[in-house]
């Protein structure tokens, strides 16, 4: 039995008006192609090392990277990623550090988009910011250079939140600006104060041992190889295979 991906007809079609619409010849075929890429990035693979069942893959690579060029992955996430009836009234938010590869580590200036690549302790890293609803699925996914707070990336994610009752997060997003910003969004925050707070802030222990959905979340995102290990220079192809792992696991 193989043991390729391949996406069904019903995802395909359920995705495909949100593909760029053909000019002059047409592509490859739009399944095989968007499997092979799928392949790629969840197995851990150089391009060039993609099964020829998927066809040539320079296809794959440029296909991907067009796409990621011009936001085609970024807006099916958004697409599908819409409040659902089923999600509850809980978000939660959190970031994990996600290494970069020698190949991916160049820090060269200059570009029309930064690498998003800093140093921490642990060497060469990029930080990923994610907002997931009651079941665990993301809403909004966001990368900053490893070394940016969690709170700096909250700054981001925390605009204009989806309707909801009460955000979830670790004492790391406990700051006055984030509260606020909660608050004028009549959002209640389950955020345990820092330790070094004077004032006593409470919050419900209950509700907050929901938040290892989020710790789920990334742990299945990085279940898919070239997301756990940053191999791509360019942080919006980075940024779209994240988008595409999110659809494949949770939205499609």
């Amino acid at each position: 039995m193989s043991r390729l991906f391949w996406l069904t007809e019903e995802q395909v079609e359920r995705i495909a008006p949100l593909f760029p619409k053909e000019r002059g010849v047409g592509r490859a075929d739009d399944r095989k192609v968007l499997s092979g890429t799928i392949y790629v990035i969840k197995n851990g693979l150089q391009w060039v090392d993609a099964p020829s069942e998927y066809g040539p893959h320079k296809t794959l690579y440029n296909r991907f990277k067009r796409w990621s060029e011009n936001g085609v992955f970024e807006r099916i996430f958004e697409e599908l990623a819409k409040p659902q009836n089923d999600a509850g009234n809980v978000l939660m938010i959190d970031a994990t550090h996600l290494k970069a590869h020698r190949t991916a580590s160049s820090l060269k200036k200059g570009g029309d988009e930064p690498r998003l690549i800093g140093r921490t302790k642990g060497g060469l890293n990029t930080k990923l910011h994610a907002l997931c609803d009651n079941l665990g699925r993301p809403v909004r996914l966001h990368l900053t250079e490893g070394q940016r707070s969690d709170f700096k990336g909250a700054d981001v994610i925390l605009k204009d939140l989806p309707k909801a009752e009460t955000l979830i997060g670790d004492r790391g997003y406990d700051s006055n600006k984030i509260r606020k910003m909660l608050e004028e969004q009549k959002i209640a925050p389950c955020i345990p104060p820092k330790k070094n707070r004077k004032e006593t802030i409470e919050y419900c222990k209950v509700t907050y041992k929901t938040r290892h959905k989020v710790e789920n979340l990334f742990a299945k995102l990085k279940d898919w190889r070239r997301i756990a290990t940053r191999y791509d220079r360019c942080a919006h192809t980075f940024r779209s295979a994240i988008y595409l792992a999110a659809i494949i696991i949770f939205w499609l």
